[in-house]
C-alpha cells in the first residue's frame, strides 16, 4: 500500500509515473515479480480513477491532507472499491502505512477509513455529482472529448479509465505469426492474431515469461502503434528518417519490413541509448542521432528521405489508460504548445523529404487541435503538399479500444 501511495504521491506532486516506479523497482530489486505486479497495479488503477477518490475524500475531510497521506487515501479507497470483502484488513493495512509515513496522522487515517466504510452506500450518490469523478478524468478534458467526438465521448472516455491491451509485434525476420502463437499456447498464454505481424494476448504477462523477446523474435507494442509502419510501407533501398525514434518500437518495425537506409533521431540521450538496444535485441541495424529533429542544420546531411515518419511529441491522451499520470499533469493549455511545437516540427522535415517523397504524421492523441487541424493547417502552408488517403480517408483517427490505444495517422506526398 504504502509503496504504491508513493507512486501516486509522487505524481501529484509532478513526477512521471513510469520514471518513478522503474527508479523504486531499481530500490527494490530483490522484489519477486508478483510484488512489483501488485505495487503497479494498485498504483496505475488508483490513478487511472481520477476524481473518484477524491470526490469521496471531500465529504469524509476538513482540510487537505499532506500530499503523502492524501496519495494513501486514494490508494485505499481504491482496494476497498476493488476487494470490497477484505475491507477491514484494507484499513489496518493502510493505518500501519500510515504510522510509517506520518505517525501523527496514524489516527486521522484510521478514522477516516472507518468513517467511508460506514458511509459506502453513498459513495455512488458522491461520485455521479461530480462531473470529473463520474468520467474519472479533468473537466478539461472531457469538455474536449465532447466537442471533438461528439457522438463518442462517453465510449472514448470509458475506454481510457480500463486496462490497456498488451500486444507483440512479431519480428517477421526471425519468426512468424503462427509460430509465436503456438509457442504462447504450449505456455499458457492465450492470445489471438490481428494483422500480418499483430498478436494480442488475452492478459497482460511479464516479458520474462516470453522466450520470443529475449531472443529477438517478438517486441512489446501496442497494436495501433504498428499501424504507423505499414501505412508509412517502406521500400527496399529507400532512405528513411525516423524523427522522433525513442524508445524504437517504430524504427524496428520499418527495418523488419524492408531493407532500408534508416536513421533514428532522439532528442534525449538515455532514450536514444534505449533505441539502439531495442535494435541489438531484434539483430537490426540503424543509425541513431542524438539531436532535436526541427534543427534541421545540426543533422541532416543535404540527401532527402524518400519516407519520413514524424511521431511528434504530443498530449498522449489516446494512451492515457497506460500512462493514467497523463490525467493528473496535463492542463488545458498544454495542447495548445503541444500544437505549436507539432507545426515547428513539420515544416522543418518537410524540407528534408524529397519530391514524390512520403511522410506519415503520427500522434497518440485524440484532440482535434493536435490532428486533423493541425494537418489542415500544414496542406493551407506547404502547396506542394497533398493527402495520400487512407482507407478511403482523408486521415485516420483510431480511438481506443479492445485492441490497440488511441492514434492519429495522415499521409503527406510532395509532389514531383
Amino acid at each position: 500500500m504504502l509503496r504504491a501511495a508513493e507512486l501516486v504521491a509522487r505524481v501529484m506532486e509532478g513526477g512521471n509515473l513510469t520514471d518513478a516506479f522503474e527508479r523504486m523497482a531499481e530500490l527494490h530489486g530483490s522484489w519477486p515479480e508478483k510484488t512489483r505486479a501488485a505495487v503497479r497495479d494498485l498504483a496505475w488503477s488508483t490513478l487511472r480513477d481520477y476524481g473518484r477518490g477524491d470526490a469521496i475524500l471531500r465529504q469524509l475531510l476538513h482540510t487537505p491532507p499532506a500530499i503523502v497521506i492524501h496519495a494513501l487515501l486514494l490508494v485505499a479507497l481504491r482496494r476497498l472499491e476493488q476487494r470490497p470483502e477484505q475491507a477491514h484488513t484494507t484499513v489496518d493495512q493502510v493505518v500501519q502505512a500510515a504510522a510509517v509515513a506520518m505517525p501523527g496522522l496514524k489516527g486521522m487515517v484510521n478514522g477516516v477509513l472507518r468513517n467511508a466504510l460506514r458511509q459506502r452506500a453513498q459513495w455512488p450518490q458522491w461520485i455521479d455529482g461530480d462531473e470529473e469523478a463520474r468520467h474519472a478524468h479533468p473537466r478539461w478534458w472531457v469538455e474536449r472529448a465532447r466537442v471533438d467526438h461528439p457522438e463518442r465521448w462517453k465510449a472514448l472516455l470509458a475506454a481510457g479509465n480500463q486496462r490497456s491491451p498488451m500486444a507483440l509485434r512479431v519480428n517477421r525476420r526471425r519468426s512468424s505469426v503462427d509460430a509465436v502463437l503456438a509457442e504462447l499456447a504450449a505456455d499458457d498464454i492465450p492470445a489471438r492474431a490481428l494483422g500480418a505481424d499483430t498478436i494480442v494476448l488475452e492478459h497482460a504477462v511479464a516479458v520474462a515469461r516470453l522466450a520470443a523477446y529475449a531472443e529477438g523474435r517478438v517486441s512489446v507494442q501496442d497494436a495501433g502503434a504498428q499501424r504507423a509502419a505499414v501505412l508509412l510501407a517502406p521500400q527496399a533501398g529507400d532512405r528513411v528518417l525516423d524523427a522522433c525514434a525513442a524508445p524504437g518500437g517504430k524504427a524496428a518495425h520499418l527495418l523488419e519490413m524492408a531493407d532500408i537506409e534508416l536513421l533514428a533521431l532522439e532528442l534525449d540521450p538515455q532514450r536514444a541509448q534505449r533505441i539502439e538496444r531495442n535494435l541489438a535485441r531484434l539483430g537490426l541495424q540503424a543509425r541513431v542521432q542524438v539531436a532535436d529533429c526541427s534543427a534541421v542544420q545540426q543533422w541532416w546531411d543535404g540527401r532527402p528521405f524518400d519516407r519520413i515518419l514524424a511521431d511528434v511529441p504530443c498530449s498522449a491522451s489516446g494512451a492515457v489508460r497506460r500512462h493514467p499520470d497523463i490525467k493528473w499533469l496535463r492542463r488545458d493549455e498544454d495542447i495548445a504548445a503541444f500544437a505549436l511545437q507539432q507545426r515547428r516540427i513539420l515544416d522543418a522535415l518537410w524540407h528534408t523529404l524529397a519530391a514524390g517523397g512520403t511522410m506519415l504524421y503520427v500522434t497518440c492523441s485524440v484532440f482535434a487541435q493536435e490532428n486533423a487541424a493541425q494537418v489542415s493547417s500544414f496542406l493551407r502552408r506547404h502547396a506542394d503538399a497533398e493527402i495520400v488517403p487512407i482507407e478511403a480517408s482523408p486521415d485516420c483517427q483510431l480511438l481506443p479500444d479492445v485492441d490497440h490505444d488511441g492514434f492519429y495517422f495522415a499521409r503527406l506526398r510532395k509532389r514531383l
